[in-house]
């Protein structure tokens, strides 16, 4: 038993030293169809990402949005990532609302298009 145990581990290990590098495709939508002052939960859905070292941030104006949900970190087949942030929010006129996400050392921010 723990001589399988142990080739688990082992094929386990070859996996995350064989799995590349990816950068994280990048979705940010609202649930419902954006309209200024009603509200709404804006999402940011992060895949296909290695290795796991990711932060999600979601922003008005620059600053972070307080209460943001994330789900657990989630892998897909070949070792990629998925994650998903989101929060309540009620988009107002003249606002950016965005989302910032650091994969390693690359940090790029990506912009709600609301569909007004």
């Amino acid at each position: 038993m723990k001589t399988v145990l142990s080739v688990i581990a082992f094929c386990v290990f070859l996996g995350f030293i064989n799995a590349k590098e990816s950068p994280p495709k990048v979705q940010v939508y609202s649930r419902n169809p954006g309209q200024h002052g009603k509200d709404n939960t804006l999402i940011c859905h992060v895949s296909g990402f290695h290795p796991p070292d990711i932060s999600i941030q979601l922003l008005e104006n620059g600053v972070e949005i307080p209460d943001a949900k994330q789900t657990d970190l989630a892998f897909e087949q070949g070792w990629q990532f998925h994650l998903t942030k989101s929060v309540g929010f009620t988009p107002a006129s003249g606002e950016e609302y965005t989302c910032r996400v650091r994969h390693l050392k690359n940090l790029k921010t990506y912009t709600w298009e609301a569909d007004m």
